[in-house]
């Protein structure tokens, strides 16, 4: 419990560092480049909080129903924060080919959220080797190594990213159907499900610039093995889904999508 304690701590540290971070770009920024501030600070947060969080699950002897609340808590947490930063590359993507938003201003924000994914995985290492926790101290013996975190073959582990990318992107783009209050709570509720149904096979990660944060200095596998599942999976899972709903559904009923506008997988405020 005193490790549960700590870790619980530390990841409030990291939402309250952040939310200090974001206001301050609001106030202090200009617009041109408040929206890299924000897309930088929030995908840190994600990831470094998914780095303690992973580690708790993986080393902290943390019973399921325990780590499954917690998922749920962030996962609330992190969308009610962002301030409609996406931190996930296939939604800039989309944006990209929605023509919401320019070449030069898509490669930047996933240059920043790559960025801030490496930092987050180094600062991760730095607060584990304070050793504020046994878990921690645990971790720094064990050279901060991290194992194979796929337990099928490749081809099901992309399978699994795919429908899971798939899924909440049906559900983003479904959500103007659902009374406002419960928005975040049936994406929360979806993710979860997803990560407990998938999560032995995959990591049921579906969000490039995580994987890349957390999957990908794990030993078992290529940059390239890591690539096609991480990368390659969710957004195929993406596009397919928008093709299905905006795209062939449409046409076998014989509506017309032109003009037609639906969510995406950037969860801002306004959304919810």
């Amino acid at each position: 419990m005193a490790d549960l304690g700590v870790s619980i701590g530390l990841v409030a540290c990291i939402v309250l560092f952040c939310e200090a971070m974001r206001k301050a770009a609001k106030r202090h920024c200009s617009e041109d480049y408040r929206i890299y501030l924000v897309e930088a600070v929030s995908t840190f947060q994600l990831c470094a909080c998914t780095h303690e969080l992973k580690l708790l699950a993986e080393m902290g002897s943390v019973e399921s129903h325990i780590a499954l609340t917690m998922s749920y808590t962030m996962t609330i947490v992190h969308i009610s924060t962002f301030s409609g930063a996406s931190c996930n590359p296939v939604s800039v993507l989309e944006s990209l080919c929605r023509g919401t938003t320019s070449a030069r201003g898509a490669a930047v924000l996933i240059s920043v959220q790559f960025g801030a994914a490496i930092i987050a995985r180094f600062s991760a290492a730095a607060v584990w080797s304070l050793g504020l926790s046994d878990l921690h101290s645990r971790y720094e013996k064990l050279g901060y190594k991290c194992f194979d975190p796929m337990g099928g073959t490749l081809l099901q582990a992309a399978g699994v990213e795919l429908a899971c990318a798939f899924c909440l992107q049906a559900t983003v783009m479904h959500l103007h159907k659902l009374d406002a209050r419960l928005r975040i709570h049936a994406v929360a509720a979806v993710i979860i499900s997803l990560c407990y149904t998938g999560g032995h096979i995959s990591g049921t990660v579906f969000n490039a610039v995580l994987a890349f944060s957390i999957q990908f200095p794990c030993s078992g596998h290529t940059y390239p093995e890591y690539c096609f599942v991480y990368w390659l999976g969710p957004l195929l899972g993406m596009t397919s889904c928008i093709m299905l709903f905006e795209k062939i559904i449409p046409f076998l009923s014989g509506k017309s999508t032109i003009g037609k506008t639906t969510g995406t997988l950037s969860l801002s405020k306004k959304t919810l």
